[in-house]
């Protein structure tokens, strides 16, 4: 299993620049950035510059936000830079925030995923082995690439493209990266029940509509990991996962993992707190139970034994992001087990 880790305590160009080689160092794989309060692409080429060896991934950009002539770009000049460490992690977001905060269009989100996917290949196949761009999609329609505005593929030649991974939830979309892409980025409002019933399945049946099985696919495991060495370190983060997680749950566009529990009421309840502003207290409505079924709770030497019980035979990556302050060189007993197993 791979151990990855999230930027998730300073996301901005000089946190990535100091914080990737400390996560280099203690050995995680990968560091993933996110689209939050800056761009995700920006943090990863000053990671690169400080780092030798761990990979970087974006989880997620959000793909809607841009276009496929975009994507591709950015990520042919970072796997270069990067020596072949690039991970291009793309995600939907919902719609509100594509069309009334980035003001770009929404509609069929799975068929548009898959599309965009597919576009962004193509163009890197004309770069890569000079095949004609004819890519006439029913969303994406790229048709003209002249020598001027092709990047040289001798660096791309040896390492290799990026790996595409897709960040999902509902089944159509899950089932859309199994298709289509690399690997899949499992949304940390997951349950291990709703991995096993829904998440899998859904992966197979898109392995099988491209012809392939799931193996040499990858699959980035759940993030809501409630720790610390002390009890009260515990304390403090499990009301931090309260909030998160019932943030996730006020959103309708997640309410499928509920109503796979039995909790669909919860759901209800909490997007209607939202609506009326209720956001401080929200985290109050999630008990006990339904923390523990989202997250794997313990202290720092039982983290990694709860984590393979868990997703071990789920996942082939596992993404930590703490909610508290943990410093990453606490976490080295737990990658290194982790790995070791």
């Amino acid at each position: 299993m791979l151990v990855d880790v999230g930027l998730s305590r300073d996301s901005s160009l000089q946190g990535a620049r100091e914080t990737a080689p400390v996560f280099e160092q203690v050995g995680y794989n990968a560091m993933w950035t996110s689209e939050s309060d800056h761009d995700p692409f920006l943090p990863l080429a000053l990671a690169a510059d400080h780092t030798q060896r761990i990979e970087l991934g974006t989880n997620i950009a959000v793909a809607f936000a841009r276009n496929p002539m975009l994507l591709a770009n950015l990520s042919w000049d970072l796997q270069e830079f990067s020596n072949g460490r690039f991970l291009l992690g793309l995600g939907t977001q919902v719609e509100a925030h594509i069309t009334r905060r980035f003001s770009m269009p929404w509609s069929q989100p799975a068929r548009r995923m898959r599309e965009l996917v597919l576009a962004v290949r193509a163009i890197w196949d004309t770069w890569l082995n000079g095949t004609r761009l004819d890519f006439d999609g029913d969303f994406f329609n790229h048709t003209l690439m002249t020598p001027f505005f092709t990047p040289d593929n001798e660096t791309i030649a040896s390492v290799g493209l990026p790996k595409i991974f897709l960040a999902g939830v509902g089944p159509r979309m899950t089932e859309v990266a199994g298709e289509v892409c690399d690997g899949f980025i499992c949304h940390g409002f997951s349950t291990e029940r709703y991995l096993r019933d829904v998440t899998l399945p859904a992966l197979l049946r898109g392995r099988s509509l491209a012809g392939k099985t799931l193996d040499g696919f990858e699959i980035v495991g759940p993030s809501f990991v409630v720790t610390g060495s002390t009890d009260d370190e515990i304390a403090a983060a499990r009301e931090k996962t309260r909030q998160q997680l019932a943030f996730y749950a006020s959103t309708p566009a997640y309410r499928g993992v509920l109503e796979h529990h039995g909790w669909a009421e919860l759901g209800v309840e909490l997007h209607r707190r939202t609506r009326a502003g209720e956001w401080a207290t929200l985290g109050q409505s999630i008990d006990d139970h339904v923390l523990e079924t989202f997250a794997v709770v313990g202290h720092l030497d039982s983290i990694a034994d709860r984590l393979l019980q868990r997703y071990g035979d789920i996942v082939t990556r596992v993404r930590f992001a703490t909610p508290n302050d943990v410093a990453p060189e606490r976490w080295a007993g737990i990658s290194e087990a982790l790995r070791a197993r």
